[in-house]
């Protein structure tokens, strides 16, 4: 799936913390943003999920905009995982009952992405006793279970330790491959856009400062806030 932003604007009281006057993230790429706090990135990315309504401008989806139809083909995964207060497999499997996958798919999908993602054990727990990162786990795993057009992830990694990271960001690495799904990631690890993203944008109080592929505006910025930030971040 193709994001296209034009003139996207989003206002609270008169005040504007969102203004971005173009962006286009192309269909199957890993593109990742990048910023302080406070800067719109979690703003922007639930607009993009269709959870706040624009104040001005608009966001097509493949040159469409936002329906039910694609809302179903696309998911978020935030940094505070929200579950279903029943089981880990339930959990997972929520989003493949309500598209009618049948049983036996569901079960042999459940079991793979248990598996590949190492939290087996974990099949038949409710979900609110697990721990942080277990839940992070679980939110990701349903995150993907269906191969949606187009994953969001809102410092998706951000709460577990530095052997889960890994672990997942190959798991997402494997999913992109094999998918070819568009993914765009938040992420204050300037490590992990590295090791994933293949263009990244930087953003600013609201605005998008700086785009383009990875490797370039990590090791050779043109904007000046874009320098300090990648600096301050590796020191």
């Amino acid at each position: 799936m193709q994001l296209q932003i034009k003139g996207l604007q989003k206002s609270y009281k008169g005040q504007t913390v969102l203004c971005i006057e173009e962006l286009t993230i192309p269909q199957g790429s890993f593109f990742g943003i990048i910023g302080p706090n406070g800067a719109g990135k979690s703003t922007l990315i639930k607009m993009i999920a269709g959870l706040i309504e624009p104040t001005n401008g608009l966001i097509e989806y493949s040159g469409a905009s936002i329906t039910d139809e694609i809302k179903q083909k696309m998911t978020l995964v935030f940094q505070k995982p929200y579950l279903l207060r029943t089981t880990v497999f339930n959990n997972i499997a929520y989003p493949l009952k309500i598209r009618k996958i049948e049983k036996e798919e569901i079960q042999r999908r459940v079991d793979r992405l248990l598996r590949d993602m190492e939290i087996e054990h974990l099949k038949d727990q409710k979900a609110w006793t697990l721990s942080g990162g277990e839940a992070q786990k679980v939110a990701l795993a349903r995150g993907i279970i269906f191969s949606p057009e187009l994953l969001l992830l809102d410092e998706a990694t951000a709460n577990l330790d530095p052997t889960s990271v890994l672990m997942l960001e190959k798991q997402l690495k494997a999913f992109f491959h094999e998918n070819k799904t568009t993914i765009i990631m938040i992420t204050h690890n300037l490590y992990q856009a590295k090791r994933l993203c293949h263009d990244v944008a930087f953003m600013k109080d609201g605005k998008v400062i700086e785009v383009g592929n990875q490797e370039k505006v990590m090791n050779y910025p043109e904007s000046h806030h874009t320098k300090e930030f990648i600096c301050n971040e590796k020191i």
